[in-house]
């Protein structure tokens, strides 16, 4: 593979998971390389190979005969998901209080005090996407990269159990002073606190997930 092919199948594979993200795919959908490379502006090689990357992530599931689809995780699956989140992203709380700047503390206060907003007033989608955006700053502020691409891949999987819980009635103010406290912890620069007000906003996760 030569090097603007590389750069091509990166852009696409990037495209085509955010695309699957927000919605704009539908669980089951199915993946035509044709409309894709269209849509994207990219060759039928390069989404050929962008489809067979987002399959390794479980974005994708390839069908025999039939091509690729938007694969459909069940709860089971997204409460395993959790699982697994649980642990990683308590370590990156606990390693994001031993690193945060003064700088990064008012950005994380910030978000929080936007979230709280979001909530007062109703707005679900701002929420969700305020939610998405904290728990991207805490790992960026943890340093632990192995740990961002772990979580960007069960978060994208898991992305529309996540909008669910958000819709069932109460939830947001619970997630929402779940988020606060993992955000005092970290910006007192308490790890121990931080990991496990992490672990416990993901184990109430679970419990949402369990009783949907």
């Amino acid at each position: 593979m030569t090097a603007p092919e590389a750069v091509e199948r990166q852009d696409v594979t990037a495209a085509i998971r955010e695309a699957i993200v927000r919605g704009d795919f539908a669980p089951n959908q199915r993946l035509v390389e044709a409309d894709l490379s269209q849509q994207f502006g990219a060759s039928r090689s390069g989404v050929r190979a962008a489809l067979f990357e987002l399959a390794n992530e479980g974005l994708v599931e390839r069908v025999q005969n039939r091509g690729a689809r938007v694969r459909a995780v069940t709860l089971d699956e997204a409460v395993e998901i959790s699982e697994v989140r649980m642990v990683v992203e308590g370590l990156c709380a606990a390693k994001a209080a031993e690193r945060v700047t003064d700088e990064e503390i008012a950005e994380l206060r910030s978000i929080g005090d936007a979230m709280r907003d979001a909530v007062t007033d109703g707005h679900v989608l701002k929420y969700s996407e305020l939610n998405q955006l904290l728990h991207r700053r805490i790992i960026e502020i943890s340093g632990q990269a192995t740990a961002a691409g772990v979580v960007e891949r069960l978060r994208a999987q898991n992305v529309r159990h996540q909008f669910r819980l958000a819709l069932v009635p109460g939830r947001p103010n619970v997630s929402l002073a779940e988020h606060l406290a993992i955000i005092d912890e970290i910006c007192a620069h308490a790890p121990d606190a931080a990991e496990r007000a992490a672990r416990r906003h993901l184990a109430s996760v679970i419990e949402a997930l369990k009783a949907i």
